[in-house]
C-alpha cells in the first residue's frame, strides 16, 4: 500500500518512466516533485545519494577526540531553542544533546529552526562535524545532520533504520526544506521492490568491453549497496552512463553539422594567401603551419567547418586565422572576424591591417590588383561611415569584415560569406551563429566557422563543453617572444613592496617602455570609492589596511564590494586620479574603460600603441587582443578579484617585443587563503594549460553543462572533469561508433532515451552556447 492508502502497482508494470505517485501515493509524491523536481520513477532513482555513511566507520561518543572530524550515530534526548539578542547577525540557535548510550555530545545549529521541529526527542540520526569544546564540554562543530529515524508519536513503527541498509552503508540524500532524508530513502526502497527489471540501453557487447555492470544492477546498488565495492561497480556504471549520453548529443551535433553543404574554399596558387606568405617578415612556427594545414583541408571541404582552435597566449592565433580568412578570399568568398568589443574589433581590424602591408589596402587607388579590402564595422560608426561598410559587404567589395555583435543585425548582408573567425567563442552563442548564416542575399549554405579561445582550455573540458567541434591545440611561441615573470604584492602583508611595485613602473618608463594598471571596476557612478585608509594600504606606502574577507573573485569587474567586511574593489577613476597626483606623478596616464564614448577609446588605444601615453589605467578591456609591443609592466590591483584564467590573459599583453615582461599582481588576501592559492599558481607557471588544469582543482568543477548560469540544474551527478579523464575519452570513442550511420539513433532508441533521460532537452540546446 501507499502512503495515502492508495493499492500500489503491481511488480512488473513499475518501469523508469511511471509517474512516482502511482507508485508510493500522493503524500509523498507531491514534496518529491515540488522540492525536487522528481515526478517518475527514473526521476528518483537519478536522484542519487551525495554521500554515503559507513556503520562501522562511525564513532563511539566515548572515543571522542577534541580537533577530529566523525560521524556519530546518536539519539535526540534534549532540544533547546534561543532567540539572540536583537541587532544580532544569529536569527536563532537550536542547541541539540544526543546520546549513543555511553555518552552525549551538544551540537548548535545556527540559523535552521526547522531543526527544532525535525529532531524531536527521541529522533536517531547521524551528525557529522568537527570536535570542540564549548564552556568545557564536548560540542560538535558546523555539524550536519541526516535523521534515520522519526519518532512519529506513540506506537508508531520505525520507518528505516541502520540495520535495514545491506551491507551497513547508508545512502545521504541531496534534500530541501519539507523533504526529510528518511522520506526520500522509504520512497527509493517502495519502488526498488516494485520495480522491473530495468531494459539496459547499452549493447550488451559495450559493457563487455569496457567492463560494465548492468544498469539495473546499478540503480540498485548505488541506493541500497550490499557493500562498498558493488557500490563502486554501480558508480562507475552512471558516471558512464552520464558520459556516454553527453558524448552522444555531441557526436549528434557534429553529425548534423557534415549533413549540410558547404561551399567549398580551397587553397589557389598564386593567390593573396601566396602572396601574404611570401611578405612575412618572419618565419611561421610550426605549430602554426601544422594547424593551418588542419584549417585549409576543413576549408576545402565540402561540409562546413567547426573548429576550435586554442593557444597560448602570444602563440598566433591571429595569424593562422589571418591565413584562413585570405585562403577564403582567394575562393572568392568572405570572411567575417567577430570580436567581443569595440575596442577588441577596433585592435584586430588595425593588427589585420598591419599584418597585410600593401596587400590590405584593397579598393585604394595604388593597391596591388590581389589586394583584400579589411572593413569595420561597430554600432558607432558615423551614418556615412556605416552606410559605405553595408555597401562594402553587400557588393563583395570588402573581402574581410571586422566587428562586433553589429555585424549580426538585421541589417548587414554579404555578398559570399564563406568563413566566420569568432574571438572568445563564450560570447557568442549559437543564435549568433545562425544569424550570421542568414546573411545571405539567397541564403546559400552556411559558413565554415573557426571559433579562436586564448583560454587553454582542459582536454576534458574541451571534450565536453566544446565537443561539437573539432579541436586545434597551438603550440610553440613565435621567435620574438620575451618571457614574462609574474610576482604576488602582498600588499597589506608588505606594503613597502607594493612601494617598490611603483618604482618598477617608473623604471621602465625611464627605459623607454610602457605599462599597464588594471582594476576591478570602472568608477564613474558605481558605489563609493574606498576610505582613505583602505586606498592608501593599495597605492601608497602605508601599512594601515581595510578589513579583509577571502572569497572568490569577481573576475567580471562589476563587483560592488564582495563579501560583507571587504572594502568595494578598486576602480579605474579613482586610481588614475590618485596614481597622477601620488606615486606616478609626472608620468603621462589615461584611463580605458568599456563606458567611454567610441571615438574616445579607439583615440586612448592608438596613443598608447604610439607611445604618447606611458600608463594605462584599464578594466579588463585589454584583456585579449590588445598587442603594443613597447609595454613591458603590467600591474594588477586586487589581482584575488580576477579569475586564474584571467590574469594568465592580462599578463599576456605585456611581453610581446624584445624586452622581457613585468607582471605584478597586488592583493590585500591574508596568507593561506584559497585567493591567494589562486595567486600563487598563476606566478608559478606561464604554461596555460598547466594553469587551466590548477584552476580545475582548485575551484568547484561546476556544471560540466554550464547550465548552471542559466539557472538550470545539470542531469550530471556522478561525472567529474578531474577524476574521469579516461571515462570521458571512452564514452566520445564510443559514442562516435555509435552513431555511425544513425545519427539520430532512429535504430537505437533506448539509447537516445538514455541521453534525454541525462540531458534533457533545454540542456542539449545549452551545449552550444556554453
Amino acid at each position: 500500500m501507499a502512503d495515502d492508502g492508495s493499492p500500489v502497482r503491481q511488480r512488473g508494470r513499475v518501469t523508469l518512466q511511471t509517474p512516482l505517485r502511482d507508485v508510493v501515493g500522493a503524500r509523498t509524491a507531491t514534496p518529491l516533485a515540488a522540492k525536487l523536481d522528481l515526478a517518475t520513477v527514473g526521476d528518483l532513482l537519478r536522484h542519487y545519494p551525495r554521500r554515503y555513511e559507513r556503520r562501522g566507520r562511525m564513532t563511539d561518543l566515548a572515543e571522542l577526540v577534541v580537533g577530529e572530524k566523525v560521524t556519530v550515530l546518536g539519539t535526540v534526548r534534549s532540544v533547546q531553542e534561543r532567540r539572540p539578542r536583537p541587532g544580532s547577525k544569529v536569527r536563532s540557535m537550536t542547541t541539540v544533546v544526543v546520546s549513543d548510550g555511553s555518552a552525549r555530545i551538544s551540537c548548535a545549529f545556527f540559523n535552521q529552526p526547522w531543526l527544532g521541529r525535525l529532531l524531536t526527542p527521541g529522533v536517531t540520526a547521524l551528525f557529522s562535524g568537527t570536535v570542540g569544546r564549548f564552556r568545557s564540554e564536548l560540542q560538535l562543530q558546523s555539524a550536519q545532520v541526516a535523521v534515520i529515524d522519526d519518532a512519529l508519536g506513540e506506537g508508531s513503527q520505525r520507518i528505516e533504520s541502520l540495520e535495514s541498509f545491506p551491507g551497513g552503508v547508508v545512502p545521504i540524500y541531496p534534500l530541501a526544506d519539507g523533504v526529510s532524508l528518511t522520506l526520500v530513502q522509504r520512497a527509493v526502497k517502495t519502488v526498488l521492490d516494485v520495480l522491473e527489471t530495468v531494459d539496459d540501453p547499452v549493447p550488451d557487447v559495450l559493457l563487455a568491453t569496457r567492463g560494465l555492470t548492468g544498469l539495473d544492477t546499478a540503480l540498485r546498488d548505488v541506493h541500497r549497496p550490499p557493500s562498498e565495492e558493488r557500490l563502486d561497480v554501480a558508480r562507475a556504471r552512471l558516471r558512464y552512463d552520464e558520459a556516454l549520453a553527453l558524448q552522444l548529443v555531441l557526436a549528434q551535433r557534429r553529425a548534423a553539422a557534415r549533413r549540410y553543404p558547404a561551399v567549398p574554399c580551397p587553397p589557389r596558387p598564386g593567390g593573396v594567401l601566396a602572396a601574404f606568405d611570401a611578405a612575412l617578415p618572419f618565419p611561421l612556427t610550426d605549430g602554426q603551419r601544422g594547424v593551418g594545414a588542419q584549417i585549409a583541408e576543413d576549408l576545402s571541404g565540402e561540409h562546413p567547418m567547426h573548429r576550435l582552435l586554442q593557444g597560448e597566449v602570444g602563440s598566433g592565433k591571429t595569424v593562422v586565422a589571418l591565413r584562413a580568412m585570405l585562403q577564403a578570399v582567394d575562393a572568392g568568398r568572405q570572411a567575417v572576424l567577430l570580436a567581443p568589443t569595440e575596442v577588441l574589433a577596433a585592435q584586430h581590424a588595425r593588427s589585420l591591417r598591419t599584418l597585410l602591408g600593401p596587400l590590405g589596402r584593397g579598393g585604394e587607388l595604388d593597391a596591388a590588383p590581389e589586394a583584400v579590402k579589411v572593413t569595420l564595422l561597430t554600432g558607432s560608426l558615423t551614418t556615412r561611415a556605416r552606410r559605405q561598410a553595408l555597401l562594402d559587404l553587400v557588393s563583395g567589395e570588402a573581402g574581410i569584415a571586422v566587428g562586433t555583435h553589429a555585424l549580426l543585425s538585421g541589417g548587414v548582408l554579404f555578398a559570399e560569406l564563406g568563413l566566420v573567425v569568432i574571438d572568445e567563442q563564450h560570447r557568442f552563442g549559437v543564435e549568433q551563429r545562425d544569424a550570421l548564416r542568414g546573411r545571405r542575399p539567397d541564403g546559400a549554405s552556411p559558413p565554415h566557422v573557426l571559433v579562436m579561445t586564448a583560454t587553454p582550455i582542459p582536454r576534458t573540458v574541451a571534450m565536453t563543453v566544446y565537443g561539437d567541434l573539432e579541436t586545434s591545440v597551438l603550440e610553440g611561441l613565435p621567435a620574438g617572444r620575451s618571457p614574462i615573470s609574474t610576482t604576488v604584492v602582498p600588499a597589506a602583508e608588505k606594503p613597502a613592496w607594493l612601494d617598490r611595485a611603483w618604482q618598477r613602473v617608473r623604471e621602465e618608463v625611464e627605459a623607454g617602455h610602457q605599462a599597464y594598471v588594471v582594476c576591478p571596476k570602472i568608477g564613474d557612478d558605481e558605489p563609493a570609492a574606498p576610505g582613505r585608509a583602505a586606498r592608501r594600504a593599495t597605492l601608497q606606502d602605508d601599512d594601515e589596511g581595510a578589513d579583509w574577507a577571502d572569497g572568490e573573485g569577481d573576475g567580471d569587474g562589476g563587483s560592488d564590494g564582495g563579501p560583507e567586511g571587504r572594502r568595494p574593489p578598486l576602480a579605474v577613476l579613482d586610481v588614475a586620479e590618485r596614481l597622477a597626483a601620488g606615486p606616478l606623478a609626472g608620468l603621462v596616464l589615461r584611463p580605458l574603460h568599456g563606458r567611454l564614448p567610441p571615438a574616445d577609446k579607439d583615440r586612448t588605444m592608438r596613443d598608447f600603441a604610439a607611445g604618447e601615453v606611458q600608463v594605462l589605467v584599464s578594466t579588463t578591456v585589454i584583456e585579449v587582443g590588445v598587442d603594443v609591443p613597447n609595454a613591458t609592466i603590467m600591474v594588477v590591483l586586487d589581482a584575488d578579484r580576477f579569475g586564474m584564467s584571467q590574469l594568465h590573459q592580462l599578463r599576456g599583453r605585456v611581453g610581446r617585443g624584445s624586452a622581457p615582461g613585468v607582471c605584478l599582481l597586488v592583493t590585500e588576501a591574508p596568507p593561506q587563503t584559497p585567493a591567494l592559492q589562486r595567486l600563487a599558481a598563476v606566478a608559478a607557471t606561464t604554461d596555460g594549460f598547466e594553469l587551466a588544469e590548477a584552476d580545475l582543482q582548485l575551484r568547484r568543477e561546476g556544471d560540466v553543462l554550464g547550465t548552471s548560469q542559466a539557472g538550470r540544474a545539470s542531469g550530471l551527478k556522478q561525472l567529474s572533469l578531474l577524476r574521469d579523464r579516461d571515462v570521458i575519452a571512452q564514452a566520445r570513442a564510443d559514442a562516435t561508433e555509435l552513431i555511425g550511420d544513425d545519427p539520430d539513433l532512429a535504430g537505437r532508441p533506448a539509447l537516445a532515451a538514455l541521453a534525454a533521460s541525462v540531458i534533457r532537452a533545454p540542456d542539449q540546446e545549452f551545449l552550444e552556447k556554453s
